[in-house]
């Protein structure tokens, strides 16, 4: 028998037919700077819009969905891991105060089950319909023998575009200014690999219902990462100017927090403040974990924590509510060393 790509376990087949299956969802993603159609070596993304900016600055941002894919696998659910890896990317780039413009996304496969790769890929596109971004590119790597025939990977990759004096550094936070905190959908993206080790992750106990969830625990912890795009659009066209902003990925609060914080302060976030999410004691109680640790992994029902001036707080809390986000009030700055205190 002749050797060929396909016997070598790589169906190029497949690959046209989860494209054409694509088509249909990506296509709803386009904006109207985007060039040409889906096929073309690389997206083209014109940039006539960004010539009338004063002085436009890119931001990228670029992550995956770390081994929350897992979960996806035992549920055989495949429709918003996708939306999880443009979260991880968007809300980076509007961490900065950015509008992100594109997105492309790279699944590495064990093979190419051509349904399964347009569902995911369904998901990305939703992804991007959240966050107003052209899915303009793709690639789908059938890797037999390096994966599992049923697993997959999945990773994204996101360019935005602000104005350099509407660039949210955080340089300019003083002690007093209000931290506001976004609440999130769940366990987000990250600290899977401790979630795994807390709860078996079968098909039988991911489908046990727990009345504190209100859902199975896979339904809660497999809810896809919220996307804040619109949240922060809502606030800057409210005419706040955000100090600083962290997206509560891994890490949780104690590394996400100072990331914003210039020298000389640091930032006093009250834990009783607004509600932890179920899942979060859920999964604290079960795995018997310490508070430190949770706050230092998870985001314990916040994806983003804002600063701004006192007086722009409750326009800031109006803002969010507009887009259909839930704030709170978390918190101050203080002096101190770029940490956080949590109380």
């Amino acid at each position: 028998m002749a050797l060929d790509y396909k016997t070598a376990g790589v169906d190029i087949e497949a690959g046209y037919k989860s494209v054409e299956l694509m088509k249909a969802a990506v296509k709803k993603t386009m904006r109207e700077e985007v060039l040409g159609g889906l096929g073309g070596f690389s997206g083209a993304f014109s940039l006539a819009k960004i010539k009338e900016m004063e002085d436009p600055v890119l931001l990228s941002g670029t992550d995956g969905c770390g081994t929350k894919v897992k979960l996806a696998f035992v549920m055989d659910k495949h429709d918003t891991i996708g939306i999880d890896a443009v979260a991880m990317c968007v809300n980076d780039v509007a961490c900065a105060g950015g509008e992100p413009l594109f997105f492309l996304d790279y699944i590495a496969c064990g093979k190419n089950y051509p349904e399964k790769i347009a569902t995911i890929v369904g998901g990305v596109a939703a992804g991007c319909e959240m966050s107003e971004a052209a899915l303009i590119g793709g690639e789908t790597a059938e890797h037999p023998g390096l994966m599992a025939e049923d697993e997959y990977d999945l990773a994204g990759f996101a360019v935005g575009v602000v104005e350099r004096k509407d660039l949210i550094t955080g340089e300019n936070i003083r002690k007093g200014d209000t931290l506001i905190g976004i609440a999130s959908s769940g366990v987000h993206s990250n600290g899977f690999s401790l979630v795994r080790k807390v709860f078996e992750m079968t098909k039988e106990s991911l489908d046990t219902y727990y009345d504190e969830l209100g859902t199975t625990l896979g339904e809660a912890l497999i809810a896809p990462t919220k996307i804040y795009v619109k949240a922060m659009k809502s606030i800057k066209n409210a005419g706040v100017k955000v100090k600083g902003c962290s997206h509560i990925t891994g890490g949780g609060f104690y590394e996400n927090i100072p990331r914003m914080l210039p020298d000389g302060v640091s930032a006093r976030v009250n834990k009783d403040s607004y509600p932890v999410l179920p899942i979060f004691k859920l999964l604290q109680k079960t795995g018997g974990i310490e508070d430190k640790m949770m706050y230092n992994t998870y985001n314990m029902g916040l994806g983003m924590v804002l600063a701004v001036a006192p007086e722009d707080a409750e326009k800031t809390m109006e803002a969010i509510k507009a887009a259909g986000e839930t704030p709170y009030i978390v918190g101050e700055i203080i002096d101190g060393n770029k940490e956080v205190e949590l109380v």
